[in-house]
C-alpha cells in the first residue's frame, strides 16, 4: 500500500475514534463543559495532561531545535519540565483548594475586583492565541506533506476535528479525547525513535543510543556529530553559542510560564480531590518524561541522518556531496511543501550543505568550490521527516503523521475550551448577565469556542516562527502577566487590586513589546518587526524567547510598589489566602 493511502486511513481512523469520543462523551451540563464534572480518574487525568501539555511544539518542534541547535535547545528541556514540577507542586494545588476552575475567577476574587478579572481574562485570551498560533502552524505542516494538500486546507479540516469534539464535548469530551492523543502520539514518536537507535547505534533504547557508539565503530555518536558538523562550518553540538544570561531567562520563563499557563491548571479540577490531583500530576510527570527523554536521540540522529543524506563521501571531494539528481524521495516530497528548498548556487547539480554564516569557514568552503548553502531545512519538518531519511516502513511514516496531529489538536482543543469558558463564564456569567441559566451559558461556551476556532485557524496561516518558538512566547507572555499575580496572590497577603492590576499589565505590554519589535508577532500588516533580532541589539543580551523574566520581574515590583503606596486587601482576602495555603483532600 501507498504512503498516501495509508497515511490517510491512518489519520482517517484516528479522526474518527477522536469524534467518536467526542459524541460518547458530549457535555450536557457545565461542570462538565468547562471541568468534566470532576469525574476523570487520575490515570486518565495524568494521561489527558500529559498530552495537553505535550503540543505540536514538544512533539513537532523541539526535536527539530535540537537538531540544528544542539546544547543551545536544552532549555526547552529544562524550562517545560521544570515548569511542570513547579506547576504540580506549588500551584495547582492551593488553586484547587481555592475551588474555583479558572484563573481569571481566582484572580477576581482574590483581588476583590472585577477590573482585576477583565484584566486577567484579557491576558489569558492574549496568551492562549500566541500558542495555539503554533498549534495551529503544526497541523497546517502535517497536513500539507502527508496529505498533500494545501495549508490552508490542512487547517480548515483540523479546525473541523476541533470544533467537533470541543465544541460539542467541552472539557469532558477533551479530556477522554486526549487519553487517546496521548496513545497515539507517545506510540508515533517512540516507535520511530527506536528503529533509527537500532539503526544508527545497535542499540534499540533512544535514550541509551544517545550516548551509544555508531555501528560496528567505537565512534560515540555526539563525538561523531560534533566531528561532522564542525568541519561543515556548523557550531560545536554539544556545545552553544547561547550566553548563559540568556539561557537562564529563557529556561526561567518557560518555568513559570508554563505554571501559568491556564489550559494546564484547569486539569487539576478535572478529578474529584486535591489528592487526586497530587497523583494525575504524577502520571503525567512520568508520561511526559517519556518523551522528553526521547527527544534529544530523536534531534541527534535526526541531525547525523541528515548530514548523511547529502554528505555522502570526503567532505571538499568533488565527488562527496549527493547529485541533486539522486535525491532521495522524501527531499522531493517535502520540496512540494516549501519546507525544503534547494538552490544550486555553483551550476555544480552537487548539494552543498554547511554552515554560510561562519566567516572563519567562508574561505575554506571557497577553495571546495563551494558558493553557499544550498538546501535549506525547515526545523518543523525534522521529527516528521525523520523516519523518511531513515527509510523506515510507510506504516510508521503515517504513524508519526497521525502523532503529530493528535499532539497539535490536543493543546489547541484545551486552550480553545479555556478561552471559551474566560468569555462564558468569567465575563458574561460572572459580570454581564450573573443571572444566567446554565443552558444559555453553556450556549455561550459553544458560540465562543467555535469563534475561537476560526481566528486560532486565521492566526496558523502566517504564524511568527517555528512552532516551538511561538510557544515560547506564549510562555513569556504567561511568566509576564498571569504567573505573579497567582503566586503572590498564594504566597503574599499584602498584594491588593491596584497592585495586581498594575502589575499584570506592565508584564503583559512590556513583554508584548518587546516581541513584537524584534520578531513581529500580531502587527506584521504595519511593519513589525522594527528591530534587527541579533543579541547585540536584545536588552542585557536576552532574546524575545526569554525576556518573559524581565516582564514578569517587572511585574512583580510594579505590584508590591503599587500595594505598598495604597490602603492593605480587606480582612476577608487575609482570610481567603490563609485557607487556601493549607491544600486538603477535597
Amino acid at each position: 500500500m501507498d504512503l498516501k493511502t495509508l497515511t490517510y486511513i491512518v489519520v482517517g481512523a484516528t479522526f474518527l475514534l477522536y469524534i467518536a469520543i467526542a459524541i460518547w462523551s458530549r457535555a450536557t451540563s457545565t461542570g462538565e463543559f468547562y471541568i468534566a464534572g470532576k469525574t476523570v480518574s487520575p490515570l486518565a487525568n495524568g494521561m489527558a495532561t500529559a498530552a495537553d501539555w505535550m503540543s505540536a511544539a514538544s512533539f513537532i518542534s523541539m526535536a527539530g531545535l535540537i537538531a540544528f541547535s544542539g546544547y543551545d535547545a536544552s532549555v526547552y528541556l529544562m524550562g517545560w519540565t521544570g515548569g511542570y514540577v513547579l506547576l504540580a507542586l506549588f500551584i495547582a494545588p492551593y488553586l484547587r483548594k481555592f475551588g474555583k476552575f479558572t484563573v481569571p475567577e481566582f484572580i477576581g476574587e482574590r483581588y476583590y475586583s472585577k477590573t482585576a478579572k477583565i484584566v486577567a481574562v484579557f491576558c489569558l485570551i492574549f496568551v492562549s492565541f500566541t500558542y495555539v498560533a503554533g498549534q495551529m502552524r503544526g497541523v497546517g505542516i502535517v497536513f500539507s506533506r502527508f496529505l498533500e494538500v494545501d495549508v490552508s486546507v490542512g487547517l480548515l479540516i483540523g479546525m473541523s476535528v476541533v470544533f467537533v469534539y470541543a465544541v460539542l464535548g467541552g472539557m469532558k469530551g477533551i479530556t477522554y479525547t486526549q487519553v487517546a492523543q496521548y496513545c497515539v502520539l507517545i506510540f508515533a514518536y517512540t516507535v520511530p525513535a527506536i528503529f533509527i537507535a537500532l539503526q544508527v547505534t545497535d542499540n534499540p533504547i533512544p535514550q541509551l543510543a544517545f550516548g551509544s557508539t555508531i555501528g560496528d565503530t567505537n565512534i560515540n555518536l555526539l563525538d561523531k556529530l560534533d566531528e561532522i558538523v564542525i568541519a561543515l562550518g556548523f557550531n560545536e553540538y554539544t556545545s552553544g553559542l547561547k550566553s548563559k544570561m540568556d539561557i537562564f531567562c529563557i529556561t526561567l520563563a518557560l518555568m513559570v510560564g508554563t505554571a501559568g499557563l491556564p489550559h494546564v491548571i484547569v486539569r487539576f479540577f478535572t478529578v474529584p480531590t486535591v489528592k487526586d490531583a497530587r497523583t494525575s500530576a504524577g502520571f503525567a510527570l512520568f508520561f511526559i518524561a517519556i518523551l522528553y527523554t526521547t527527544a534529544p536521540a530523536v534531534g541527534s540522529m535526526a541531525r547525523y541522518n541528515l548530514i548523511n543524506t547529502v554528505q555522502i563521501g570526503e567532505i571538499g571531494t568533488s565527488e562527496g556531496n549527493l547529485r541533486y539528481a539522486n535525491r532521495p524521495d522524501w527531499m522531493v516530497r517535502w520540496q512540494q511543501t516549501g519546507l525544503v528548498e534547494f538552490e544550486d548556487k555553483n551550476n555544480d547539480g552537487r548539494i552543498q550543505f554547511y554552515n554560510d554564516q561562519n566567516s572563519k569557514f567562508v574561505d575554506q568552503a571557497s577553495e571546495y568550490g563551494w558558493q553557499g548553502n544550498e538546501l535549506k531545512v525547515d526545523r518543523d519538518i525534522m521529527v516528521l521527516a525523520n523516519p523518511e531519511i531513515a527509510g523506515l516502513p510507510n506504516w510508521v511514516i503515517a504513524l508519526v503523521a497521525a502523532g503529530g496531529i493528535a499532539a497539535a489538536l490536543s493543546t489547541a482543543a484545551g486552550l480553545l475550551l479555556v478561552i471559551s469558558s474566560s468569555i462564558s463564564h468569567d465575563i458574561v456569567k460572572g459580570i454581564i448577565r450573573p443571572e444566567i441559566s446554565e443552558k444559555n451559558e453553556l450556549l455561550v461556551g459553544r458560540i465562543a469556542a467555535a469563534v475561537a476556532i476560526l481566528i486560532a485557524g486565521y492566526l496558523g496561516f502566517d504564524p511568527p516562527g517555528w512552532v516551538a518558538e511561538v510557544v515560547a512566547f506564549a510562555f513569556g507572555l504567561a511568566a509576564a502577566s498571569l504567573f505573579p499575580a497567582i503566586f503572590l496572590g498564594i504566597f503574599y497577603k499584602r498584594i491588593n487590586k491596584y497592585g495586581a492590576i498594575a502589575g499584570m499589565i506592565t508584564g503583559l505590554l512590556f513583554t508584548y513589546g518587546y516581541i513584537e519589535y524584534f520578531k513581529g508577532l500580531f502587527l506584521k500588516w504595519i511593519g513589525s518587526p522594527w528591530g534587527e533580532n541579533i543579541a547585540s541589539n536584545w536588552l542585557l543580551g536576552i532574546s524575545p524567547e526569554g525576556i518573559g523574566v524581565i516582564g514578569m520581574i517587572l511585574n512583580i515590583i510594579v505590584a508590591i510598589s503599587v500595594s505598598h503606596a495604597t490602603e492593605k486587601p480587606p480582612q476577608d482576602v487575609f482570610d481567603l489566602v490563609d485557607r487556601i495555603r493549607i491544600p486538603r483532600n477535597n
